[in-house]
């Protein structure tokens, strides 16, 4: 009698992620949006008296790759962005976060990327102490069970699931990110392999550079939790 295969397990079952097109200007703006109701009323981080028309952007969008998640409804609930290197092969963080470890040996800019403005609208994070990014800081005992009050970050995976496919499509191995240090530690706790490469500092709030090479990741993730890693590779659609 032979086994039966193990049955998928769906680490977001409430919502999907996917690659959003610039030419998709309806969807782009309702980002926009997004990003400025976080970044500019919620949070104070941009003045909002410098976008009249409410929607958040700059200079890095043209050539950034940006996705989406959506709940069941097909309503945006989340976003992210990848940013490559600029002409002289710098990452916009490098800007901010000067104080780098000593010695650190930058990866190839080819393979290279920084995630920014990564967010989950407000009313999917109602639990106390929720980041941006829909996790708890630093603990957090609820476990209700709707999707908005779910106990694992699901729309934070589903973004990362998203990122993840097109990074291996595009060659990327490396992911730079500057984060609060909770955000970090929930990361870790799931297997996402981040590594403290700089000194705190004020980032769009205080956060700290953090950087991730794609295998070390694949092999923790895989270590921890397998059924993780399975999911994370049964890619989704990257375009929306």
């Amino acid at each position: 009698m032979s086994i039966p295969p193990r049955p998928a397990v769906d680490f977001a079952p409430r919502f999907h992620s996917a690659q959003v097109h610039a030419a998709d200007k309806s969807l782009m703006n309702a980002l926009h949006r997004l990003r400025f109701e976080v970044y500019c009323r919620e949070r104070a981080f941009l003045p909002e008296a410098d976008y009249p028309d409410q929607m958040e952007s700059d200079a890095h969008d043209a050539s950034a790759a940006h996705f989406v998640a959506f709940n069941g409804d097909e309503e945006v609930v989340g976003y992210v962005r990848l940013l490559r290197p600029d002409h002289q092969l710098q990452l916009p963080f490098q800007t901010r976060c000067t104080s780098l470890l000593p010695g650190l040996q930058m990866p190839p800019a080819a393979e290279s990327a920084e995630i920014s403005r990564l967010m989950v609208r407000k009313d999917y994070r109602r639990r106390r102490g929720d980041l941006l990014a829909g996790v708890a800081a630093p603990k957090d005992p609820t476990s209700a069970a709707d999707e908005r009050r779910s106990p694992t970050p699901q729309i934070m995976l589903s973004l990362y699931r998203a990122i993840f496919a097109y990074s291996l499509d595009t060659g990327l191995r490396y992911w730079f990110a500057a984060m609060e240090r909770p955000l970090a530690r929930a990361l870790a706790h799931m297997g996402f392999a981040f590594k403290q490469v700089g000194a705190a500092g004020d980032y769009f709030g205080m956060v700290a550079p953090y950087l991730a090479d794609l295998k070390d990741l694949e092999a923790r993730v895989g270590a921890l939790n397998p059924d993780l890693l399975r999911w994370l590779h049964a890619r989704a659609p990257l375009t929306g």
